[in-house]
Protein backbone atom coordinates (compact mmCIF):
# COMPACT_ATOMS: atom_id res chain seq x y z
CA UNK A 1 0.00 0.00 0.00
CA UNK A 2 1.73 4.06 -0.92
CA UNK A 3 2.39 5.91 1.66
CA UNK A 4 -0.49 9.21 1.30
CA UNK A 5 1.46 11.86 -0.85
CA UNK A 6 0.97 15.24 -0.43
CA UNK A 7 1.71 18.94 -1.39
CA UNK A 8 1.34 22.56 -0.25
CA UNK A 9 1.39 25.95 -2.35
CA UNK A 10 1.40 29.42 -1.20
CA UNK A 11 1.22 32.39 -3.54
CA UNK A 12 1.80 30.14 -6.68
CA UNK A 13 5.00 28.74 -5.30
CA UNK A 14 5.55 24.82 -3.90
CA UNK A 15 6.14 25.80 -0.24
CA UNK A 16 6.23 21.93 0.44
CA UNK A 17 5.65 18.08 -0.20
CA UNK A 18 5.38 14.94 1.63
CA UNK A 19 4.71 16.40 5.03
CA UNK A 20 2.13 13.74 6.93
CA UNK A 21 -1.52 14.01 6.68
CA UNK A 22 -1.57 14.86 10.19
CA UNK A 23 0.11 17.95 9.63
CA UNK A 24 -2.24 19.31 6.54
CA UNK A 25 -5.10 20.94 9.66
CA UNK A 26 -1.72 22.99 10.47
CA UNK A 27 -1.12 24.13 6.97
CA UNK A 28 -4.69 24.62 6.35
CA UNK A 29 -4.89 26.86 9.23
CA UNK A 30 -3.56 29.44 6.89
CA UNK A 31 -6.33 30.57 4.22
CA UNK A 32 -3.37 31.41 1.96
CA UNK A 33 -1.95 28.46 1.75
CA UNK A 34 -3.71 25.29 -0.91
CA UNK A 35 -3.25 22.04 -0.20
CA UNK A 36 -3.04 18.58 -2.24
CA UNK A 37 -2.92 15.01 -0.72
CA UNK A 38 -3.90 11.59 -2.38
CA UNK A 39 -4.67 8.50 -0.42
CA UNK A 40 -5.75 4.87 -1.02
CA UNK A 41 -9.16 3.85 -0.27
CA UNK A 42 -7.72 0.73 1.32
CA UNK A 43 -6.43 3.10 4.10
CA UNK A 44 -9.54 4.01 5.87
CA UNK A 45 -8.11 5.28 8.68
CA UNK A 46 -6.43 8.67 6.80
CA UNK A 47 -9.69 8.63 4.85
CA UNK A 48 -11.77 9.13 8.26
CA UNK A 49 -9.58 11.69 9.57
CA UNK A 50 -9.59 13.74 6.44
CA UNK A 51 -12.97 13.40 6.60
CA UNK A 52 -13.43 14.73 9.82
CA UNK A 53 -10.72 17.87 8.71
CA UNK A 54 -12.67 18.28 6.02
CA UNK A 55 -16.35 18.21 7.10
CA UNK A 56 -16.77 15.82 4.28
CA UNK A 57 -20.34 14.46 4.06
CA UNK A 58 -20.93 11.34 4.50
CA UNK A 59 -22.47 10.38 1.26
CA UNK A 60 -19.78 11.77 -0.85
CA UNK A 61 -17.67 9.69 1.33
CA UNK A 62 -19.96 7.12 0.86
CA UNK A 63 -19.46 7.08 -3.06
CA UNK A 64 -15.78 7.14 -2.72
CA UNK A 65 -15.27 3.91 -1.09
CA UNK A 66 -18.28 2.16 -3.85
CA UNK A 67 -16.27 1.61 -6.74
CA UNK A 68 -18.45 1.88 -10.10
CA UNK A 69 -19.75 4.91 -9.72
CA UNK A 70 -20.47 7.20 -12.68
CA UNK A 71 -18.38 10.16 -13.58
CA UNK A 72 -19.90 13.40 -12.08
CA UNK A 73 -19.57 16.34 -9.88
CA UNK A 74 -21.55 16.56 -6.79
CA UNK A 75 -22.55 19.95 -4.89
CA UNK A 76 -22.53 20.06 -1.22
CA UNK A 77 -22.33 22.51 1.23
CA UNK A 78 -18.95 22.77 1.65
CA UNK A 79 -17.07 20.91 -1.13
CA UNK A 80 -17.37 19.48 -4.14
CA UNK A 81 -16.73 15.64 -5.27
CA UNK A 82 -15.64 14.34 -8.52
CA UNK A 83 -15.75 11.22 -9.86
CA UNK A 84 -13.76 10.24 -12.64
CA UNK A 85 -11.97 7.50 -14.38
CA UNK A 86 -8.45 7.38 -16.70
CA UNK A 87 -8.56 4.84 -19.88
CA UNK A 88 -6.29 2.88 -21.47
CA UNK A 89 -6.99 0.72 -24.35
CA UNK A 90 -4.42 -2.16 -25.57
CA UNK A 91 -3.83 -2.73 -29.10
CA UNK A 92 -3.50 -6.35 -28.92
CA UNK A 93 -6.48 -7.56 -26.74
CA UNK A 94 -8.70 -4.96 -27.90
CA UNK A 95 -10.01 -4.54 -24.12
CA UNK A 96 -10.31 -1.04 -22.50
CA UNK A 97 -8.85 -0.64 -18.84
CA UNK A 98 -9.87 1.93 -16.42
CA UNK A 99 -8.71 3.50 -12.77
CA UNK A 100 -10.94 5.26 -11.08
CA UNK A 101 -10.56 8.25 -9.23
CA UNK A 102 -12.51 10.43 -6.78
CA UNK A 103 -11.24 14.08 -5.79
CA UNK A 104 -12.92 16.11 -2.93
CA UNK A 105 -12.49 19.81 -3.68
CA UNK A 106 -12.57 22.55 -1.24
CA UNK A 107 -11.99 26.27 -1.06
CA UNK A 108 -8.49 25.38 -0.20
CA UNK A 109 -7.96 21.84 -0.69
CA UNK A 110 -7.93 19.00 -3.53
CA UNK A 111 -8.20 15.20 -1.86
CA UNK A 112 -8.04 12.62 -4.61
CA UNK A 113 -8.88 9.26 -3.35
CA UNK A 114 -8.02 6.19 -5.55
CA UNK A 115 -7.64 2.47 -5.46
CA UNK A 116 -4.55 0.83 -4.55
CA UNK A 117 -3.71 0.24 -8.22
CA UNK A 118 -5.23 3.60 -9.17
CA UNK A 119 -4.65 6.25 -12.23
CA UNK A 120 -1.20 7.34 -12.90
CA UNK A 121 -0.51 10.34 -10.05
CA UNK A 122 3.29 10.58 -11.15
CA UNK A 123 1.61 11.76 -14.52
CA UNK A 124 -1.02 14.32 -12.46
CA UNK A 125 1.95 15.57 -10.22
CA UNK A 126 4.34 16.16 -13.86
CA UNK A 127 1.68 18.34 -15.50
CA UNK A 128 1.43 20.28 -12.17
CA UNK A 129 5.42 20.69 -12.37
CA UNK A 130 4.57 22.22 -16.03
CA UNK A 131 2.41 24.51 -15.36
CA UNK A 132 3.75 26.27 -12.39
CA UNK A 133 2.77 29.46 -13.88
CA UNK A 134 -0.36 28.80 -13.38
CA UNK A 135 -0.41 28.19 -9.54
CA UNK A 136 -1.69 30.86 -8.71
CA UNK A 137 -5.21 29.95 -9.47
CA UNK A 138 -5.11 28.07 -6.19
CA UNK A 139 -7.46 24.52 -6.36
CA UNK A 140 -8.63 25.10 -9.57
CA UNK A 141 -4.87 24.78 -10.52
CA UNK A 142 -4.68 21.70 -9.39
CA UNK A 143 -8.07 20.68 -10.32
CA UNK A 144 -7.19 21.78 -13.96
CA UNK A 145 -4.19 19.60 -13.91
CA UNK A 146 -6.50 16.64 -13.11
CA UNK A 147 -8.67 16.97 -15.04
CA UNK A 148 -6.82 17.56 -18.19
CA UNK A 149 -4.75 14.17 -17.32
CA UNK A 150 -7.95 11.99 -17.34
CA UNK A 151 -9.22 13.70 -20.07
CA UNK A 152 -5.87 13.22 -22.13
CA UNK A 153 -5.89 9.12 -21.27
CA UNK A 154 -9.46 9.33 -22.90
CA UNK A 155 -8.81 11.20 -26.32
CA UNK A 156 -5.24 8.76 -26.58
CA UNK A 157 -7.70 5.79 -26.14
CA UNK A 158 -9.77 6.84 -28.50
CA UNK A 159 -7.20 7.52 -30.90
CA UNK A 160 -5.59 3.96 -30.20
CA UNK A 161 -9.17 2.72 -30.45
CA UNK A 162 -9.95 4.55 -34.21
CA UNK A 163 -6.38 2.88 -35.51
CA UNK A 164 -7.42 -0.50 -34.41
CA UNK A 165 -10.81 0.14 -36.37
CA UNK A 166 -8.81 0.88 -39.05
CA UNK A 167 -7.25 -1.87 -39.56
CA UNK A 168 -10.05 -4.35 -39.42
CA UNK A 169 -11.67 -2.37 -42.01
CA UNK A 170 -8.76 -2.87 -44.32
CA UNK A 171 -9.55 -6.34 -43.99
CA UNK A 172 -12.96 -6.53 -44.04
CA UNK A 173 -12.82 -7.92 -47.97
CA UNK A 174 -10.18 -10.20 -47.09
CA UNK A 175 -11.15 -13.72 -48.21
CA UNK A 176 -8.39 -15.04 -46.59
CA UNK A 177 -9.55 -13.62 -43.12
CA UNK A 178 -10.73 -16.15 -40.23
CA UNK A 179 -14.20 -15.33 -39.99
CA UNK A 180 -14.43 -16.23 -36.39
CA UNK A 181 -11.77 -14.31 -35.23
CA UNK A 182 -13.00 -11.42 -37.08
CA UNK A 183 -16.04 -11.73 -35.90
CA UNK A 184 -14.44 -11.90 -32.44
CA UNK A 185 -12.23 -8.68 -32.77
CA UNK A 186 -14.97 -6.68 -34.36
CA UNK A 187 -17.23 -7.39 -31.41
CA UNK A 188 -14.58 -6.89 -28.91
CA UNK A 189 -13.65 -3.44 -30.39
CA UNK A 190 -17.23 -2.75 -30.07
CA UNK A 191 -17.30 -3.55 -26.24
CA UNK A 192 -14.49 -1.35 -25.77
CA UNK A 193 -16.15 1.36 -27.58
CA UNK A 194 -19.00 1.30 -25.24
CA UNK A 195 -16.90 1.04 -22.18
CA UNK A 196 -15.23 4.21 -23.78
CA UNK A 197 -18.82 6.05 -24.08
CA UNK A 198 -19.93 5.25 -20.62
CA UNK A 199 -16.67 7.03 -19.25
CA UNK A 200 -16.14 9.69 -21.94
CA UNK A 201 -19.70 10.71 -22.49
CA UNK A 202 -20.51 12.40 -18.97
CA UNK A 203 -17.20 14.13 -18.73
CA UNK A 204 -18.59 16.70 -21.10
CA UNK A 205 -21.06 17.38 -18.37
CA UNK A 206 -18.23 17.28 -15.76
CA UNK A 207 -15.91 19.56 -17.02
CA UNK A 208 -19.09 22.39 -17.74
CA UNK A 209 -19.71 21.76 -14.04
CA UNK A 210 -16.65 22.58 -13.19
CA UNK A 211 -16.42 26.01 -15.17
CA UNK A 212 -20.04 27.22 -13.96
CA UNK A 213 -19.33 31.02 -12.40
CA UNK A 214 -21.66 30.30 -9.74
CA UNK A 215 -18.55 27.56 -8.37
CA UNK A 216 -16.19 29.94 -8.51
CA UNK A 217 -13.42 27.65 -9.67
CA UNK A 218 -12.72 29.24 -12.97
CA UNK A 219 -11.04 32.76 -12.82
CA UNK A 220 -9.86 34.63 -15.71
CA UNK A 221 -6.28 32.58 -15.57
CA UNK A 222 -7.54 29.30 -15.44
CA UNK A 223 -10.70 29.73 -17.14
CA UNK A 224 -9.23 29.48 -20.91
CA UNK A 225 -6.93 26.05 -19.63
CA UNK A 226 -10.39 24.52 -18.86
CA UNK A 227 -11.99 25.88 -21.69
CA UNK A 228 -9.35 23.84 -23.70
CA UNK A 229 -10.30 20.59 -21.65
CA UNK A 230 -14.09 21.08 -22.83
CA UNK A 231 -12.84 20.72 -26.17
CA UNK A 232 -11.00 17.65 -26.08
CA UNK A 233 -14.14 16.15 -24.09
CA UNK A 234 -16.01 17.32 -27.16
CA UNK A 235 -13.57 16.09 -29.82
CA UNK A 236 -13.43 12.50 -27.73
CA UNK A 237 -17.03 12.15 -27.60
CA UNK A 238 -17.36 13.16 -31.64
CA UNK A 239 -14.84 10.72 -32.34
CA UNK A 240 -16.77 8.34 -30.40
CA UNK A 241 -19.89 8.71 -31.74
CA UNK A 242 -18.03 8.32 -35.36
CA UNK A 243 -16.27 5.67 -34.71
CA UNK A 244 -20.26 3.97 -33.22
CA UNK A 245 -21.30 4.53 -36.46
CA UNK A 246 -18.29 2.92 -38.06
CA UNK A 247 -18.30 -0.19 -35.76
CA UNK A 248 -21.96 -0.63 -36.72
CA UNK A 249 -21.51 -0.14 -40.51
CA UNK A 250 -18.69 -2.73 -40.39
CA UNK A 251 -20.74 -5.38 -38.89
CA UNK A 252 -23.46 -5.10 -41.45
CA UNK A 253 -20.53 -5.26 -44.29
CA UNK A 254 -19.37 -7.71 -42.95
CA UNK A 255 -22.49 -9.97 -42.70
CA UNK A 256 -23.21 -8.52 -45.98
CA UNK A 257 -19.99 -9.77 -47.09
CA UNK A 258 -20.78 -13.27 -45.78
CA UNK A 259 -23.88 -13.83 -47.11
CA UNK A 260 -22.40 -12.36 -50.45
CA UNK A 261 -19.98 -15.47 -50.37
CA UNK A 262 -21.92 -18.17 -49.65
CA UNK A 263 -24.39 -16.99 -52.06
CA UNK A 264 -21.74 -17.32 -54.57
CA UNK A 265 -20.69 -21.27 -52.76
CA UNK A 266 -24.44 -21.66 -53.19
CA UNK A 267 -24.03 -21.29 -57.15
CA UNK A 268 -21.13 -22.53 -57.60
CA UNK A 269 -22.75 -26.12 -55.54
CA UNK A 270 -25.80 -25.92 -57.54
CA UNK A 271 -24.26 -25.82 -61.14
CA UNK A 272 -22.17 -28.59 -60.37
CA UNK A 273 -25.03 -30.55 -58.78
CA UNK A 274 -26.86 -29.71 -62.18
CA UNK A 275 -24.40 -30.77 -64.68
CA UNK A 276 -23.78 -34.23 -62.42
CA UNK A 277 -27.61 -34.65 -63.03
CA UNK A 278 -27.69 -34.98 -66.53
CA UNK A 279 -25.34 -37.75 -66.91
CA UNK A 280 -27.52 -39.10 -63.75
CA UNK A 281 -30.75 -38.63 -65.65
CA UNK A 282 -29.64 -40.26 -68.75
CA UNK A 283 -27.93 -43.58 -67.55
CA UNK A 284 -31.21 -43.97 -64.89
CA UNK A 285 -33.25 -43.55 -68.29
CA UNK A 286 -31.41 -46.43 -70.05
CA UNK A 287 -30.92 -48.39 -67.00
CA UNK A 288 -34.46 -49.23 -66.73
CA UNK A 289 -35.41 -53.00 -67.21
CA UNK A 290 -37.81 -52.57 -70.60
CA UNK A 291 -36.98 -52.36 -74.25
CA UNK A 292 -36.50 -49.10 -75.36
CA UNK A 293 -34.91 -47.28 -78.59
CA UNK A 294 -31.40 -48.27 -79.12
CA UNK A 295 -32.04 -51.50 -76.44
CA UNK A 296 -28.78 -54.00 -76.54
CA UNK A 297 -27.59 -52.38 -79.52
CA UNK A 298 -24.00 -50.64 -80.10
CA UNK A 299 -25.74 -46.85 -81.41
CA UNK A 300 -27.65 -46.63 -78.11
CA UNK A 301 -24.47 -46.37 -76.25
CA UNK A 302 -23.26 -44.03 -78.81
CA UNK A 303 -26.17 -42.09 -78.13
CA UNK A 304 -26.78 -42.04 -75.09
CA UNK A 305 -22.92 -41.09 -74.59
CA UNK A 306 -23.40 -38.45 -76.95
CA UNK A 307 -26.16 -36.61 -75.40
CA UNK A 308 -24.31 -36.79 -71.67
CA UNK A 309 -21.39 -35.57 -73.32
CA UNK A 310 -23.15 -32.63 -75.19
CA UNK A 311 -25.60 -31.52 -72.43
CA UNK A 312 -22.50 -31.45 -69.80
CA UNK A 313 -20.75 -29.30 -72.15
CA UNK A 314 -23.58 -27.05 -72.99
CA UNK A 315 -24.37 -26.42 -69.15
CA UNK A 316 -21.02 -26.27 -68.31
CA UNK A 317 -20.14 -23.74 -70.92
CA UNK A 318 -23.60 -21.57 -69.88
CA UNK A 319 -22.56 -21.28 -66.52
CA UNK A 320 -18.92 -20.54 -67.14
CA UNK A 321 -20.59 -17.91 -68.90
CA UNK A 322 -22.45 -16.41 -66.21
CA UNK A 323 -19.93 -16.75 -63.63
CA UNK A 324 -21.50 -19.45 -61.49
CA UNK A 325 -18.08 -21.60 -61.83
Amino acid sequence: MGSPRTRCYRDGKLLREGFPVTEVSDYLADEANVVWFDLCTADGDDLSAVQRELGLHDLAVEDVLSPGQRPKVDHYSNHLLLVCYTVDFDDTSGAVSTREIGAFITPHALVTVHAERGPDIDAVVARWDESQQLATAGVAFLLHGLLDHVVNTHFAAVERLDDAIDAMEDRLFDESANDTQMQRRLFGLRKSLVTMRRLVLPMREVVNTVMRRDLDLGSETIGPYFQDVYDHVLRAEQRLDDLRDLVANMLETRLTVRGNRLNQIMKKVTSWAAIIAVPTAVTGFYGQNIPFPGYQSDWGVYVSAAVMLVTVLALYVTFKVKDWL
